[in-house]
């Protein structure tokens, strides 16, 4: 989708052919398309308005009913902050006494709602046009939102006063322009200056202005994290969807920090609360094991924070970096999962199979961490086929104790 089909697409006849169209059906997709051309709408308007049609079903996962007011682009939606991540996001601003906001790189202008929705003023800018275009969309709501198309360098921010309540977010690209594969997404890159604008524009911009906030890859290495700053790697349901990096006033507690999300809860892990479960030897056996294994969050994990939970239940890596911690005390943490250890031996598929089989399970669910095993060639030589009568489902913890490959069966608490 060019610039030109964004206007198309956003006013008149586009406009009311896209809120017309039913919700999205993948088997009716190709017959409503016909009967869409044989109306008398043009081929290429058609096709661009079922490709929305497509993206904001799968953007109603991220943006609930707004998906269904909003346009999209493929990369523009895999990258979208989630709507209740970008409210965490706008509410530092608005605590810290920001009124002001500059969103730089604000893609589809996901984090730019939430800045508004705070009734704070927003200047949006995209290197985009097609984005920005979609943005401007997105943000047609909210007055305060402005949204520009243009390079985050070549922004002109405010001096003197109007640097008083000041704040930048940047949303730096991590995809590079190009060819896209089939689903339309570009290439991702993964290097700090790969980035546009390049962690050392933004480390310029956070120079500037105090108050600045930057949304990085969960990879973000734990050695780049400026001084003062606070890193914070935050998880959805699980899956770590972020590294965001705040200066100044915006931060909260200086250093890395996990955020644990969900719909009715956020837990907050820090480095304070991994100083006394941080370096402490791991198991040299699977006869050190206690009752019970704990999975910290992946948000946890990735912050680097896992001392948090040997602190939390008393217990131990089971080694340096796998994650998995093992305890005798049964605890309730809603950032780690607690599993009780029914059996460990080192890792030998023939041993494995036989257990199983001698304890009635046809199948499997495999957990890996600090191994390199393929998780369905194990289970093939398993022969955990699932096709018996009456046989249960196991849980496999692969992992590693002491240097060596060992499997665990648990139960989940």
């Amino acid at each position: 989708m060019d610039a030109a089909m964004v206007d198309r697409l956003s006013a008149g006849e586009g406009w009311a052919l896209l809120q017309s169209l039913p919700p999205y059906d993948e088997g009716e997709s190709l017959h409503l398309q016909g009967r869409l051309r044989e109306a008398g709408f043009a081929p290429d308007l058609v096709a661009a308005a079922m490709t929305q049609s497509r993206l904001r079903a799968r953007g109603a996962e991220k943006f609930g009913d707004f998906a269904a007011g909003m346009l999209f682009t493929p990369d523009g939606l895999e990258q979208a902050t989630r709507l209740a991540i970008a409210a965490r996001h706008a509410h530092r601003y608005a605590a810290a006494g920001v009124r002001d906001v500059y969103d730089l790189g604000c893609g589809l202008g996901a984090d730019a709602m939430a800045f508004a929705g705070l009734d704070l003023t927003v200047h949006a800018v995209d290197a985009d046009d097609t984005t920005a275009r979609v943005a401007a969309v997105n943000l047609r709501h909210w007055p305060s939102a402005r949204v520009t198309h243009g390079l985050a360098e070549d922004v002109r921010l405010p001096q003197g006063e109007g640097r008083r309540h000041l704040g930048l977010w940047l949303d730096p690209a991590r995809r590079v322009t190009g060819v896209a594969d089939i689903t339309g997404r570009t290439k991702r890159v993964f290097s700090l200056d790969a980035i546009s604008p390049s962690w050392s524009q933004v480390l310029a911009f956070a120079e500037q202005v105090p108050a600045t906030g930057a949304k990085l890859s969960p990879a973000f290495p734990h050695g780049s994290v400026p001084r003062g700053a606070e890193a914070q790697w935050t998880s959805w349901h699980g899956e770590v969807l972020e590294c965001a990096v705040w200066w100044g006033p915006l931060v909260t507690t200086v250093g890395r920090t996990a955020a644990v999300c969900t719909e009715t809860s956020t837990s907050v892990v820090t480095e304070a609360d991994a100083e006394d479960g941080s370096g402490q030897p791991g198991l040299t056996s699977v006869a050190e094991l206690g009752e019970w294994l704990y999975e910290p969050d992946r948000a946890v994990i990735r912050a680097g924070l896992t001392g948090a939970l040997v602190a939390a239940v008393d217990g131990a890596e089971l080694a340096a970096g796998v994650g998995y911690v093992t305890s005798a005390r049964a605890r309730e943490l809603p950032w780690a999962r607690r599993f009780r250890v029914d059996e460990a031996m080192p890792l030998s598929t023939k041993r494995l199979a036989r257990w199983l089989r001698d304890h009635g399970h046809d199948r499997v669910t495999i957990k890996k961490r600090g191994v390199t095993l393929d998780a369905d060639l194990l289970r093939r030589q398993l022969k955990m086929t699932g096709r018996g009568k009456g046989g249960s489902e196991a849980t496999l913890v692969l992992t590693r104790i002491g240097g060596s490959q060992v499997a665990l069966v648990v139960t989940p608490a």
